[in-house]
């Protein structure tokens, strides 16, 4: 009877074991991932079988979308629930900017804390630092991710062209040497250090079109930094620091229910993975960034099962926003593409009012909860998981909390094909998905980024598309059916003047 006890006991104490009334959550969040950059959704020039394995565990979404067509936007709607075009200095932050994402609001993480997860971002942040006073890099930077909601954060500010190109645990820079302090500077030139435009000949990647500040690791940043030369990071060791921090915080908090931001700096540029990765995709640096990025997800998911937790988290990985091959240097995605087609069937990309823009891979797993091998056309965003994930762990929301959140559950879970009614998107001009159109609000502004090759979407007659029969959006269909553009412009208009949308 005692060895019974023992072995009871025993087994119970073992890793991964001790049941949880709460799932665990993991979101890994690429960055500038196309909805045509993995092998589960047609891909063919470069393949993702970590990613691949993931879809195939759970249900794959081919109307999932970020609320914007740019990264800080849509991260900012992740966290608060809310569409970011309704709050002014939402759009792409430089590195020194302040946070806004308020403290004294509910957010994503903070709702999970109040659930009894234990909470953390790892990766890229881009939602600014501080209160709005000039950030000291050199003592604890407060606000930040731990002030809303994160229990534990390690990042890197803004993105991996932006300085100031260190590493920021709870608050502190990573390996600050004191006599070598750090200054950053968006307006004017600090300090001597080289910069890509007088010194290109120190340049290990060259720019396209601006990346021409301060070189750190033979790479011009947007922006201009001295000091901390000891605390700045080499691109190339950015997938290691950062999955090694995913998997350490997964193994510390395995006995306990846990959230996981794991925002990944890959596919962003400069595109300049692990050495091991370097070449091996035939695409250039982008394509290597793609395999890079799939062999983190694996990791995650290779530690999951190590521990155990496999059966009791969800992982959701999705993109920020849609694809662009030249962002800014010379790393042979346009001139070694192959035939490799990011945007898949859509049209447009980063910063565009088209699909392409905001359509996103989407992948939903949690094995034993989630039927295997589904493909779903939900229309579904980014801005509900707030919702979502309040429903499946009990919390209430206030009248004022994610006001733009929709609960979809039991469509993240498969339990439903249904997914929303209508969304609005942001890539530049705003937008409207409503049973199957899609209208694009009257722009001006250029039709085609040059710089980045990309439509935009910019149109000064309004636009409209039957993405049922017209996925591409070849066709403008406003002409023919004015009524139709009546009754969406006007529906765009309330939407935009309500308080909230969530009813």
């Amino acid at each position: 009877m005692k060895k019974l006890l023992f072995m009871l006991i025993a087994g119970l104490m073992a890793p991964g074991v001790f049941a949880q009334q709460k799932p665990n959550v993991v979101i890994i969040y690429a960055d500038d991932a196309g909805y045509g950059d993995l092998s589960c959704y047609g891909a063919s020039k470069v393949q993702t079988p970590n990613l691949d394995r993931l879809a195939q565990s759970g249900i794959r979404f081919t109307n999932g979308h970020a609320t914007s067509a740019t990264c800080t936007p849509s991260r900012f709607a992740l966290i608060t629930g809310r569409y970011p075009w309704r709050k002014t200095g939402t759009g792409v932050l430089p590195g020194n900017a302040a946070m806004i994402v308020p403290v004294n609001q509910p957010t994503l993480p903070s709702m999970m804390q109040k659930a009894g997860y234990k909470t953390a971002l790892v990766g890229k942040w881009h939602l600014g630092l501080g209160d709005g006073k000039e950030i000291n890099w050199n003592e604890d930077i407060k606000p930040g991710p731990n002030e809303v909601g994160f229990d534990y954060s390690f990042f890197f500010p803004a993105t991996a062209d932006r300085v100031p190109t260190v590493f920021v645990e709870n608050g502190k820079v990573l390996g600050l040497d004191k006599n070598d302090p750090i200054e950053v500077n968006y307006k004017e030139k600090v300090g001597n250090e080289p910069t890509g435009k007088d010194n290109p000949e120190l340049l290990k990647m060259q720019a396209s079109h601006g990346h021409n500040n301060t070189i750190v690791n033979g790479i011009g940043r947007i922006g201009y930094m001295k000091g901390g030369q000891k605390a700045r990071w080499a691109d190339e060791e950015l997938a290691y620091a950062f999955t090694d921090k995913a998997e350490q915080f997964l193994e510390e908090n395995r006995q306990r229910p846990f959230f996981l931001l794991f925002a990944l700096s890959d596919i962003h540029v400069p595109r300049m993975p692990a050495t091991v990765f370097k070449g091996k995709s035939g695409l250039g640096y982008r394509g290597d960034a793609i395999l890079e990025m799939d062999w983190m997800v694996g990791q995650i998911m290779d530690k999951l099962k190590a521990l155990g937790l496999e059966k009791n988290t969800l992982v959701i990985f999705s993109s920020d926003n849609g694809p662009v091959l030249d962002d800014g240097y010379h790393d042979d995605a346009v001139t070694l593409q192959n035939g490799h087609q990011p945007l898949g069937p859509l049209r447009g990309g980063k910063y565009s009012a088209f699909e392409g823009g905001t359509r996103v891979p989407w992948i939903v797993s949690w094995p034993g909860h989630i039927k295997a091998g589904q493909t779903s056309g939900a229309l579904i965003s980014q801005v509900d998981l707030f919702a979502s994930f309040a429903k499946m762990t009990g919390q209430p929301l206030g009248a004022t909390d994610a006001p733009d959140s929709f609960d979809m559950l039991n469509t993240l879970l498969g339990k439903t094909p249904k997914g929303r009614d209508w969304l609005i998107l942001q890539g530049g001009a705003l937008s409207l998905l409503q049973g199957g159109f899609k209208y694009i609000s009257p722009s001006n502004g250029q039709k085609l980024s040059k710089e980045v090759n990309i439509e935009t979407g910019n149109d000064p007659a309004p636009q409209l598309y039957d993405l049922e029969k017209d996925l591409g959006e070849k066709q403008n269909i406003a002409a023919a059916h004015p009524e139709k553009v009546k009754e969406m412009a006007a529906m765009l208009e309330k939407l935009k003047e309500a308080v909230k949308t969530r009813e």
